[in-house]
């Protein structure tokens, strides 16, 4: 149906990101499609990744998903974790 993403508690800073493929909306996910694609966002993350821009990169051979988080104040020396 989709791909959801959300906020865990990880890392030195604070949170991560978490994306997953769903088949079912949570009753309580918070939803938006652009072409073509339903990203659904649980209701305890939606505090951290309002206002926030996925992207799908390619840089040389690799690719994926990019989150530009406007609520991000601080991250991890590795990038891997982010304080909001």
């Amino acid at each position: 149906k989709g791909i959801r993403i959300g906020i865990a508690p990880a890392g030195c800073t604070g949170y991560k990101y978490v994306i997953e493929y769903v088949d079912q909306e949570n009753r309580d996910d918070h939803c938006t499609e652009q072409k073509g694609v339903k990203v659904f966002i649980d209701a305890k993350s939606y505090f951290g990744l309002k206002d926030s821009v996925v992207e799908f990169r390619t840089e040389g051979l690799n690719s994926g998903l990019d989150i530009v988080n406007p609520n991000t104040r601080d991250t991890c020396g590795c990038g891997e974790s982010f304080s909001i």
